[in-house]
């Protein structure tokens, strides 16, 4: 078989932080001059849309179950798959690779580990054996050495926005005037993982130049707050956004300071300069030197897979509050600076 024959499927269903993480892949396996399809979750293909190096895209709606599961199955079937990547390594991804390998000439299957010892050393013993630093988009282009591809990342970006919403953001933040404005990412699937939200405040107060777009989702209400330090140079759009919106207006951040969430991971893919504040979980890492990652050495982190707690610290929260607003100002300076003067 040559080159030029391959067909590969990769699946990835979620969450929007590890969709965002995998769209390095595509890239690197288009050197095998393949053509490539994604299996995801519906709410996240829009990621996945404006990609190059994506061929098609199939969705997995939730509301559809097991059998969704089984219909999608049998299309894929359908397309006889030359190579598959199974980059989720759960029980729906098992049976989609069962199902395509049910015949007479197979898909070579290549999966990727989820490394379940490693993680229950961590978790459970804080017993590091992963590779350090621990970087997510590695872990997933690793497997890839078996395919005679490497682990470096294609350069960015590596996440795409349609024009429209591209030019739709651009318009809004010029009638605006907050162009060239610093992005805020103040929350998080787990209110552990969140940077005090006194402390984003206080990140206002100290740069009273600049202005601030503050990203959030539909239940986000508690970002307000931060519109109200200053309401003249804060944009709050929690709540206002879709993800491929999202994509469009962070696009054009001088530069972006998050948690660690989805957000995160889309500035990183755009080459946007970004700080990534590190609390309790320990998989959520970014990649790019792009981003400049803050953290505390604990004895006590990573207390949880996701950073749902409980925190074992007798200082509440710790990891997080002793990184302090004149540490994130200090290196945020720095990095607008870079952008403004490559």
């Amino acid at each position: 078989m040559t080159a030029a024959t391959k067909k590969i499927l990769l699946i990835r269903f979620s969450s929007i932080g590890d969709v965002t993480q995998a769209l390095s892949i595509p890239s690197r396996l288009k050197e095998l001059s393949a053509e490539i399809h994604w299996v995801t979750r519906g709410d996240v293909a829009v990621l996945l849309e404006e990609h190059p190096a994506i061929d098609r895209i199939w969705r997995l709606e939730k509301r559809e179950g097991i059998s969704g599961l089984f219909r999608l199955i049998s299309a894929l079937r359908r397309e006889n798959f030359t190579e598959v990547y199974d980059a989720h390594n759960n029980l729906r991804s098992r049976l989609i690779c069962l199902g395509l390998r049910l015949r007479f000439h197979p898909p070579r299957l290549l999966r990727r580990s989820m490394k379940r010892w490693q993680r229950f050393l961590l978790l459970r013993f804080h017993k590091n054996t992963f590779r350090k630093p621990f970087s997510g988009q590695r872990d997933f282009l690793e497997p890839l050495a078996a395919w005679g591809l490497g682990e470096s990342l294609p350069p960015p970006p590596q996440i795409f926005c349609g024009r429209p919403h591209a030019l739709k953001a651009q318009e809004t933040l010029r009638t605006q005037n907050f162009r060239q404005a610093i992005g805020l990412v103040p929350s998080a699937a787990y209110p552990l993982k969140r940077w005090p939200l006194e402390y984003y405040a206080d990140l206002i107060r100290a740069l009273p130049q600049r202005r601030f777009v503050v990203f959030g989702g539909p239940g986000d209400d508690f970002t307000e707050k931060l519109r109200e330090v200053a309401p003249e140079r804060v944009l709050n759009l929690s709540g206002k956004l879709s993800l491929a919106e999202t994509t469009a207006y962070v696009a054009e951040m001088s530069a972006v300071v998050a948690n660690d969430t989805g957000v995160l991971h889309i500035a990183e893919q755009l080459g946007k300069p970004a700080i990534a504040l590190m609390g309790p979980a320990p998989f959520g890492f970014p990649s790019r030197p792009s981003t400049v990652i803050l953290e505390r050495e604990l004895a006590c982190r990573p207390c949880s897979k996701h950073g749902q707690g409980p925190c074992v610290n007798p200082e509440f929260q710790k990891c997080l509050r002793d990184i302090s607003v004149a540490e994130v100002r200090g290196v945020l300076e720095r990095l607008t600076v870079m952008e403004a003067h490559p």
